[in-house]
């Protein structure tokens, strides 16, 4: 799927393989879900399942239907439509609300999608709305057995460094390790995100070389990768850099709310570290207990945390709380509290 092998980091997940397969084989299912972060996979699975409709043919063949008004009436229309000058019809509805449904639409769902033509097929895109159906009902259980749901989760560090390495060749550039992994921690390793600070390094980079300097001169960090290198200044001790990266983040209008999240999160894993280096846990049982998916992140906060104490690593996620309680019940600026925390930790 958009030239790139099959990801054999991503483990328990049989349906986006499956998925891999039918739009290879141009045979997909006759109803999919499809949902998840990494929206740059689900808009190219899309675009794909679009192609088996022949240009000029997708007045008749080509369904489109708003989820959140969705009638059941227009839906079964566009399924029982025959195709014209195809081989299928392809039905995308995006956004509805499944867990909503009354008792008797789900019912009439049901039927209608447990007798889709093989010549059809039925998408249910997830974009603003969460893709959630109560597995607990035998009502919900029936209709869920209709669907291929396939999530579309973020890649890991090995396929993105391999993407990211081929996109630039193709354009006639060559890219450094850490060049690669600057890139991803800046982009939060979303590939929409990174796609588009690709095409922006390939016009500013005069020479064949990307390298680290490259992409800190060209892409904007996204504001988790901000909270992040802030969190890396203040457990480092680099008082001017951390102040200067709060700020940076203030002026970006940054929710403190938000803001303040992304630092906690990033001490909880700190202390995580710490305790997994005391008992000697793997570097793999780390990333998972830590919700880590980059190996480079899991070295940088296992290396931090080999110099610190277990009792500072709690005392900073101490502070982060009391700061999130302050935040929550004070009338003080936002951020004034935060920068309080910084220094806070800074002094400890």
């Amino acid at each position: 799927m958009a030239g790139y092998g099959k990801n054999r980091d991503r483990e328990g997940n049989p349906e986006y393989d499956q998925l891999r397969d039918d739009l290879k084989n141009g045979a997909p299912r006759r109803v999919y879900v499809f949902y998840g972060e990494e929206r740059y996979l689900l808009e190219d699975a899309v675009r794909r399942l679009r192609t088996m409709i022949p240009e000029g043919t997708g007045e008749f063949n080509h369904h489109r239907l708003e989820g959140k008004d969705l009638d059941l009436n227009d839906l079964a229309d566009a399924i029982d439509a025959l195709p014209a000058f195809s081989e299928r019809t392809l039905t995308e509805v995006t956004d509805c609300d499944l867990g909503r449904l009354g008792e008797g639409d789900r019912g009439r769902l049901t039927a209608m999608l447990s007798d889709v033509p093989d010549y059809a097929t039925v998408v249910f895109i997830f974009d603003t709305v969460e893709y959630k159906l109560d597995g607990r009902t035998k009502a919900n259980q029936e209709l869920k057995k209709l669907f291929t749901a396939v999530e579309f989760t973020p890649q890991s560090e090995r396929v993105l460094t391999s993407w990211t390495v081929k996109i630039l060749a193709s354009a006639g550039k060559r890219i450094t390790r850490p060049a690669v992994q600057r890139l991803i921690a800046m982009t939060g390793g979303l590939m929409t995100g990174l796609r588009a600070e690709l095409e922006k390094l390939i016009s500013y980079t005069g020479g064949d070389a990307v390298d680290v300097a490259d992409v800190e001169a060209v892409v904007v960090p996204v504001p988790e990768a901000a909270a992040w290198e802030l969190t890396d200044a203040l457990i480092a001790g680099k008082s001017d850099t951390a102040l200067e990266r709060l700020s940076e983040l203030l002026k970006m209008n940054e929710a403190a709310h938000k803001l303040l999240y992304g630092v906690s999160l990033k001490l909880r894993q700190l202390l995580i570290a710490r305790i997994c280096l005391d008992a000697r846990a793997s570097r793999k049982e780390f990333m998972e207990l830590a919700g880590l998916r980059f190996d480079f992140q899991a070295r940088a906060l296992l290396d931090a945390a080999a110099r610190l104490t277990g009792e500072k690593c709690a005392a900073f996620c101490r502070m982060a709380a009391d700061t999130a309680y302050r935040l929550n019940s004070s009338s003080r600026d936002e951020g004034e509290l935060l920068a309080d925390l910084a220094v806070r930790i800074l002094a400890a």
